[in-house]
């Protein structure tokens, strides 16, 4: 019973902290999944490249499936990914979703992006959901990451009811530049958010108008004053992108635009200490292989 399938990041353009009301645009950067079930007892996770990294997600992911719509199985979950862990990037978003996805291959179960599927995307993307808050790797949930990350595109959500509002199409370049530090979702500061949520529901009528390079750029300053980063990343790229902000709780930033704009702030990027990578956003989705 084996299993394959791959999801993708995805950039902020509303964090959910202070409303729980989200958006999230995906990105070509893609992490992998591959599921092999059998009779054994339990499930094991490895991450490809980091043998120490935390597992529970991809397993609570397979356990998920399983108690849903398979029959006791066990076996194994391994994850491959080009996208960094812990940079902002919805690298847990991405690894939830190919599971799963992959689950359901490995189970013979096909996956499909119309009520009329047996299973839709977004019902099993809300299963992945479910996994990082049984194993407490996200505060709002990251139904918006999430769902970005499945579907393709640009979503607005209501992450307090697990719904989609808003599914646009993008044809954005992206430059995204990450720092060596890392910043876990977990650990953020929710009530130093909270009091932005003046400037998150400002954000949300910008995006709910369809103007989500502006959205983000009004979202990354005050996310960045909420959760403490500097703003001097975002400051270099506004008089030249389209829109950049933090992206969930950082570290990496990301900005949005023509790609000949774009590799002029890669120039200013790049003098920081950090990556940088210029890609485009996606509006396919996550996909079993």
């Amino acid at each position: 019973m084996h299993g394959r399938a791959t999801a993708l990041g995805a950039g902020t353009v509303l964090n959910a902290l202070a409303t729980k009301t989200g958006s999230a645009f995906a990105i070509d950067a893609e992490t992998t999944a591959t599921v092999e079930l059998d009779d054994s007892a339990g499930v094991s996770g490895r991450i490809d490249g980091a043998p120490d990294a935390d597992t529970r997600l991809i397993e609570r992911c397979v356990e998920l499936v399983v108690e849903e719509f398979g029959d006791g199985e066990g076996g194994t979950v391994e994850t491959e990914s080009k996208i960094p862990m812990a940079a902002g990037l919805k690298s847990s978003s991405a690894a939830a979703n190919a599971t799963v996805l992959a689950t359901f291959d490995a189970l013979g179960h096909s996956v499909g992006p119309t009520p009329d599927d047996a299973i839709t995307r977004i019902d099993a993307c809300r299963l992945g959901v479910r996994a990082a808050r049984d194993v407490g790797v996200t505060v709002t949930g990251a139904f918006d990451d999430a769902a970005a990350s499945m579907l393709g595109g640009v979503v607005i959500t209501d992450n307090a009811a697990d719904e989609l509002v808003v599914r646009d199409e993008l044809s954005w370049d992206v430059l995204v530049w990450t720092p060596p530090e890392r910043a876990y979702s977990a650990d953020a500061d929710v009530s130093r958010c909270a009091n932005v949520a003046p400037m998150a529901d400002l954000v949300t009528e910008i995006a709910l108008d369809g103007r989500y390079a502006e959205a983000m750029t009004v979202n990354g300053l005050a996310f960045s004053a909420a959760l403490d980063f500097p703003t001097d990343p975002a400051v270099e790229a506004m008089p030249i992108a389209d829109g950049v902000s933090l992206s969930g709780t950082g570290p990496s930033v990301v900005a949005v635009g023509d790609r000949s704009d774009l590799e002029t702030v890669r120039e200013l990027w790049d003098a920081r200490d950090g990556d940088t990578m210029l890609t485009t956003t996606r509006n396919d989705g996550a996909r079993i292989l």
